[in-house]
């Protein structure tokens, strides 16, 4: 069946209540609501993915809420003043984390993502590399490519921020240092966001929507730093797709203060720290954990200086919670 000559293809920006934002191709904004038939299929789609394989419905993807990111087709409704989602075009990829409080299930950050930006700052509130190995294990599990931003370098010696990240440079991880304030390190930034859809993620108060602002132009909501817990108040309150001018879009997230996984076996977590994989097959044992095992090559690593032992301790960490999570599944 041919499709409808009023069909238009966009992608979503943001979530307004009922209603979504959408940037069609031709780029003018609309706000369109999810048509109802769409839900229905959309539960439709569980059933089928419940039932194993063989069952899908078409080819719309699978996990089936709209996210900020994914590519729709919208319609115009009858009265033909106003818009409806009535398809979802298959992901590529997405961004997903762990239910918030400690609920069940996962959550669906930025759909189509093409690399996650995790920013923190370099003081104010003060970085906490546990925090960012978290983050940097949520975009290996989800298969997405990772760079890091420590923003407010001007509170900060260069040189001492330098020695304390450096590693994650070492690592595969490209390091920025930037300032919204000097505009330090802005322009190479922006180079690399420019024509990709870029997940910016990071504690709150990190200066993330500042660090959009400064690039682009963008007013966004930016909130103060508690200075009695030194954590960011929650300001951006859902994913936000921003156009980059000549091209691509900068997803701005939530600030989190709670990161997790769910779903990920717990075997996987060693694959989510890369400077682990030279040595994984050298552990006497195959079922080796890295934690105490006799002849555990990445043990090894680290007392030789090859693996930084904070990171190992990270992944212990991280490892203890998914064990226990297993158990929910």
């Amino acid at each position: 069946m041919a499709a409808d000559l009023k069909e238009r293809l966009g992608t979503v920006l943001e979530s307004t209540g009922a209603t979504w934002r959408i940037l069609a191709e031709d780029g003018e904004t609309l706000e369109a609501t999810l048509r109802g038939r769409l839900k229905i299929h959309e539960d439709r789609r569980a059933e089928f993915r419940d039932q194993g394989p063989g069952k899908s419905a078409e080819s719309l993807e699978e996990p089936r809420k709209l996210a900020v990111g994914d590519r729709v087709i919208i319609e115009p409704e009858e009265r033909g003043d106003s818009w409806a989602i009535s398809g979802i075009r298959p992901r590529h990829s997405s961004l997903k984390r762990r239910q918030p409080g400690g609920r069940r299930g996962e959550r669906v950050l930025v759909a189509n993502v093409d690399q996650v930006v995790v920013v923190f700052a370099a003081a104010s509130p003060e970085p906490n590399e546990r925090m960012l190995d978290r983050f940097l294990v949520i975009a290996e599990a989800n298969g997405l490519p990772a760079r890091i931003v420590l923003n407010k370098s001007e509170l900060v010696n260069r040189s001492a921020l330098e020695a304390r990240f450096g590693y994650y440079n070492t690592i595969g991880y490209p390091l920025h240092f930037t300032s919204a304030k000097t505009r330090e390190g802005l322009d190479e930034l922006r180079d690399v966001l420019l024509g990709r859809i870029s997940a910016l993620t990071g504690p709150s108060g990190v200066g993330k929507s500042s660090l959009i602002n400064a690039l682009f132009g963008v007013r966004l909501r930016v909130g103060a730093v508690s200075s009695a817990v030194n954590k960011g108040r929650h300001t951006t309150v859902g994913a936000l797709l921003t156009p980059l001018p000549d091209g691509g879009f900068v997803a701005d997230t939530p600030g989190l203060r709670e990161v997790g996984l769910w779903g990920h076996p717990s075997r996987d977590l060693q694959h989510e720290f890369p400077e682990f994989e030279p040595f994984l097959s050298e552990c006497r044992f195959a079922d080796c954990k890295h934690l105490v095992e006799p002849g555990c090559a990445v043990i090894e690593a680290v007392e030789l200086g090859k693996v930084r032992r904070e990171r190992l301790e990270s992944y212990a960490t991280l490892l203890a919670e998914l064990e226990a999570s297993e158990k929910e599944w």
